[in-house]
């Protein structure tokens, strides 16, 4: 990982991406959370959770409490989540992605990993990118580090597939059979075509699946972009004098590839990691100096860009290398 995880904003973020991924992995061996086909139904914390429409099924029930039954644990559950996770992406935009996502977890592995063994963080990359401090020189890329890039490509991908298995079968049988080298051809036809599949998504299309092929972020995005007063990171640019020699550390460091100093609708896939953020107070040296910050309300507005009007900064009043769209947010 990057210096940047010394950070004490990215310590915490990690801690939570971390946290998750092992909540992804355990909570079908820890039966928190699975659908067992074998039953026919889902697991929640230990116990069977069905639609409680088999009475009717076999005729021993009411159709109205085979209805309330439905709703009630089915349709309340399933829509009351996703209304609740639709507001928090409203309020704070794709949080679940930077923070949480076991997903964008591999992306920035692999980013930082590929970045180290080619100077790029992604194959598309036209040029290595500088390094994260405030000076010209670049990353003299490691060609040794292409071999812990594959295993962690091949080595997430395989977790991957196992781990989507165990969510459908039980996974004491899944766990067992790969141990003792018994996997049904089903099973083993499932996790080969699988980690095929997402070995081939995490060497080379990683950030165009969170960008354009990711449902549960393309609704984030849309709910969060909904939302002109959601949180969402802001340039000073008051203090815009100070940026002119970090050769763009905020953009180089974006795991999605964006640029921070722009307005919302052309961030409209960040993930709110705030590793531009952190990029930013690491060059300005610290003690929360950074000209970016997450920012909300009225502030929010400002990024947006349609209300931006006269406020828009002039790029020849300021010798820095600014995008023409970028801004002005006050400073905390």
């Amino acid at each position: 990982m990057s210096g940047l995880v010394r950070e004490p904003l990215q310590r915490r973020r990690l801690a939570f991406q971390a946290g998750f991924f092992m909540l992804f992995i355990l909570a079908p061996p820890l039966d928190i959370l699975r659908i067992d086909l074998t039953r026919g139904h889902a697991i929640l914390f230990g116990l069977d959770w069905t639609l409680g429409i088999d009475a009717l099924i076999n005729g021993e029930g009411s159709a109205g409490q085979a209805l309330f039954n439905l709703v009630w644990r089915g349709f309340l559950p399933l829509f009351g989540g996703a209304a609740l996770f639709l507001w928090v992406a409203w309020r704070f935009g794709r949080l679940y992605c930077g923070w949480l996502c076991p997903h964008f977890s591999v992306v920035e592995t692999i980013n930082n990993l590929m970045r180290r063994a080619s100077g790029r963080p992604t194959l598309w990359e036209r040029q290595p990118l500088p390094q994260r401090q405030p000076h010209g020189s670049r990353e003299i890329p490691n060609p040794w580090y292409w071999l812990p890039t594959l295993l962690a490509v091949f080595g997430f991908a395989f977790v991957w597939a196992v781990a989507l298995l165990t969510y459908l079968l039980p996974p004491v049988e899944i766990y067992g059979n790969l141990l003792n080298g018994e996997l049904t051809f089903r099973q083993s036809l499932f996790i080969g075509v699988a980690t095929l599949v997402f070995s081939i998504e995490f060497l080379f299309a990683r950030h165009l699946f969170c960008r354009f092929g990711c449902a549960v972020g393309l609704f984030q995005s849309l709910s969060w972009m909904a939302n002109d007063r959601a949180m969402v990171v802001g340039f000073d640019t008051a203090r815009a004098s100070v940026c002119g020699d970090c050769n763009n550390a905020c953009d180089n460091v974006c795991p999605m590839r964006l640029k921070p100093r722009t307005i919302k609708r052309k961030m409209f896939t960040c993930t709110e990691c705030a590793q531009c953020v952190s990029a930013c107070t690491q060059v300005q040296g610290g003690q929360g100096e950074s000209l970016l910050h997450w920012v909300s309300g009225d502030q929010a507005i400002k990024v947006v860009g349609r209300h931006a009007g006269p406020a828009r900064l002039s790029a020849d009043k300021v010798s820095i290398a600014l995008p023409p769209d970028a801004l002005p947010v006050e400073g905390s």
